[in-house]
C-alpha cells in the first residue's frame, strides 16, 4: 500500500511538471492565427469526421497542428461542422476558425435566368455550371415537371426568371425549385391585384397570356398596351395571331425565319389558325408581364408590328395595320432591330 502510494505521488509531481513545462507551448499554439496569409476558400465535405478536417487543414496549410485542432475541437464541443465552401480569412483564431466551419455561412455562386427564357434556355444554362449535380439532363420537361412537384404537366412558365443562389454541390434541381417557389410567390400577389377587366380566368391562363406578352417586346412601357390588344381580341372572339406561339409550336422546326407554311401549319400553338390561348405558357414571364396580362391597358389598338426600332406601331383598323406592316416590315431598314431603346424618361408634369 505504502508503494502504491509512493507510486502515485510520483505521477504526480510528473505530470505537474509536464503541465507546467507544456503549458505555455499549448497556449501558445491556441493562440496561433491561421497560417493563410489571404483569404482561402476551404471546403468541409459531406460526411467529414472532425479528424478528417484537422488533417485537410493542417495539409492545405491554414491551421499547423491537426491533432491539437481535432482535440481542442473535442474538448471545447465545436465539432458540429457544416458541410460546404467557407472563405477563410487570414490570421483568423482558432475559436473563430471552427465557429465558421460550423456556421453554414458558405460560399454562394449566382446564376441568372433571363426574362422571356424558355425552359430549355434554363436547362442550357443549368448544363454550365460545372460546380453542381445535374439530375435533369436526361430527364424529359414533363419528368421534370414532376420531379418539381408542379400542378402542369410541363415546366414551361411556372419558374420565375430572376438570379438565384446555391453552393458548391448543391442540385439543379433545388435551383429549380427556388424559382418555382417564387413565382408562386409573385403570381399570387398579381392575382390578388388584378383588374375586373383582365380576360384570364385563371392564374395558369395568367402565365400564358404574361408569356406572349414577355415575348413580344422587351419595351417595359408597352407590355401594358399590348396585353390590352390581346384582351380585346380575346373579348371580340378574334384568334390572337400572335408569331411567338407559332415559333414556339414548331420547336426546332424553327430556323430563325418565321414563313408563311410555318402560319399555315396547324399546331396547339399555331394562334393564327387555332382560337384561343395556346395550351401552355411559351416562355417565364417576369413580373411586367405577369402584371400587364392582370392588368391590360384600355384602349382602341386591335393589331401591333414592330417598328424595328425595338417598339411597335399600335393600329385600331386593318388597313391601318396593313400600312404599318408596308411601312416598317415590307421597308425594313438597315438599322432593324428587335431589341427596344432605353425607356422613355417619366413626365416631370
Amino acid at each position: 500500500m505504502k508503494t502504491l502510494k509512493r507510486w502515485f505521488a510520483i505521477g504526480t509531481v510528473l505530470l505537474t511538471v509536464v503541465i507546467a513545462g507544456g503549458s505555455g507551448w499549448l497556449y501558445s499554439i491556441y493562440k496561433s492565427p491561421t497560417l493563410n496569409a489571404d483569404t482561402v476558400v476551404f471546403e468541409v465535405q459531406r460526411g467529414s469526421s472532425v479528424r478528417a478536417v484537422a488533417n485537410q487543414l493542417a495539409a492545405e496549410g491554414v491551421w499547423a497542428d491537426a491533432d491539437f485542432l481535432y482535440y481542442y475541437a473535442r474538448l471545447s464541443q465545436q465539432t458540429a461542422l457544416r458541410a460546404g465552401e467557407y472563405e477563410v480569412p487570414p490570421s483568423i483564431s482558432l475559436p473563430d476558425l471552427l465557429a465558421l466551419l460550423q456556421s453554414g455561412r458558405t460560399v454562394q455562386y449566382q446564376v441568372t435566368f433571363i426574362e422571356g427564357w424558355r425552359f430549355r434556355d434554363w436547362r442550357e444554362a443549368l448544363a454550365q455550371l460545372d460546380n453542381i449535380q445535374h439530375t435533369i439532363m436526361e430527364l424529359s420537361e414533363e419528368e421534370v415537371a414532376q420531379v418539381l412537384e408542379l400542378d402542369y404537366v410541363l415546366p414551361e412558365g411556372l419558374l420565375y426568371p430572376d438570379t438565384y443562389s446555391y453552393q458548391r454541390g448543391a442540385t439543379d434541381v433545388s435551383i429549380l425549385r427556388q424559382a418555382r417557389d417564387k413565382m408562386v410567390r409573385v403570381l399570387a400577389e398579381e392575382w390578388e391585384n388584378r383588374s375586373d377587366k383582365a380576360v384570364v380566368k385563371t392564374p395558369y391562363e395568367a402565365l400564358i397570356l404574361a408569356s406572349i406578352v414577355e415575348k413580344e417586346t422587351g419595351a417595359s412601357w408597352e407590355r401594358g398596351e399590348i396585353a390590352g390588344v390581346f384582351t380585346r381580341r380575346t373579348n371580340l372572339g378574334m384568334r390572337l395571331e400572335t408569331d411567338p406561339t407559332v415559333i414556339y409550336g414548331l420547336g426546332d422546326e424553327f430556323r430563325g425565319n418565321l414563313t408563311r407554311r410555318h402560319l399555315n401549319t396547324t399546331t396547339p400553338y399555331n394562334t393564327y389558325r387555332v382560337s384561343g390561348f395556346p395550351p401552355t405558357p411559351i416562355a417565364m414571364p417576369g413580373t411586367d408581364s405577369i402584371r400587364a396580362a392582370l392588368n391590360p391597358e384600355p384602349g382602341t389598338s386591335l393589331f401591333f408590328v414592330a417598328r424595328g426600332d425595338g417598339t411597335h406601331q399600335f393600329s385600331d383598323n386593318y388597313s391601318d395595320h396593313l400600312a404599318a406592316v408596308r411601312r416598317y416590315q415590307l421597308r425594313r431598314a438597315s438599322d432593324y432591330r428587335s431589341t427596344p431603346p432605353p425607356a422613355p424618361p417619366e413626365s416631370t408634369e
